[in-house]
């Protein structure tokens, strides 16, 4: 919003008229440490093989492996990562309040054809020096990978976007399962789905296996 080359206000002006103050323009993000960045990948690799793990858990994990962090930065690191353990009770993957969720559809269901069934799901994605999210649109039936698309954040934008691209190259399909993650039950995704006359199924709460394919997908890449 700010125009650094305005012909007529200067920076100071444009940041008074927008009431934020002028330091707040040159702040830059200092992004996460190299000691943060180093737990965040031992912490994705270890949540590949026990989902279940939650913050205690992990963080006694870590403590094992020679780490001193306690359980606020685990919390604040796993949440950043949009990790979501998997527990043995009810209530453990809620969806931004106000958000609609769907049942799950694929019970019992015989998935025999292209364009049946597709599913998406979101994963953390190391980077050297950094990180991404991914998402990405999988053909329940053929495997495939439709599109996908990678962000800095967890808005639902790019989620669209590659939701957008598959339905362009591939058609509508009858059914798109996804978790109940905030993303999915926006109404930018499920507007999306409902003008198309997609039916929207949604996994069980902590129900990772629902969507066993594109899990099995996250554990290949990684």
């Amino acid at each position: 919003m700010i125009e650094p080359d305005h012909p007529q206000l200067s920076i100071g002006q444009q940041c008074k008229l927008l009431s934020i103050a002028r330091s707040s323009y040159y702040y830059e993000p200092k992004g996460e440490t190299e000691q943060n960045l180093g737990l965040m990948r031992q912490i994705d690799e270890q949540f590949l093989e026990t989902p279940f793990f939650g913050v205690r858990q992990m963080t006694w994990h870590l403590r094992d492996d020679g780490h001193l962090v306690n359980e606020k930065r685990i919390r604040r690191l796993m949440r950043l990562m949009g990790l979501m353990p998997i527990y043995q009770k009810p209530n453990t993957s809620r969806p931004t309040k106000g958000h609609k969720t769907y049942p799950y559809l694929l019970k019992g269901l015989r998935v025999n054809r292209p364009n049946q069934v597709w599913c998406s799901d979101i994963t953390y994605l190391p980077m050297r020096r950094g990180f991404l999210y991914l998402v990405a649109i999988m053909d329940w039936h053929t495997r495939k990978v439709l599109s996908w698309r990678i962000s800095n954040t967890l808005e639902a934008d790019f989620c669209v976007e590659a939701l957008n691209e598959a339905i362009h190259k591939f058609g509508t399909p009858e059914i798109m399962n996804t978790d109940q993650g905030s993303q999915f039950t926006s109404f930018a995704w499920t507007d999306r789905l409902r003008r198309s006359g997609v039916r929207i199924s949604m996994d069980g709460k902590g129900r990772f296996l629902d969507n066993i394919f594109i899990e099995r997908l996250w554990r290949t890449l990684k």
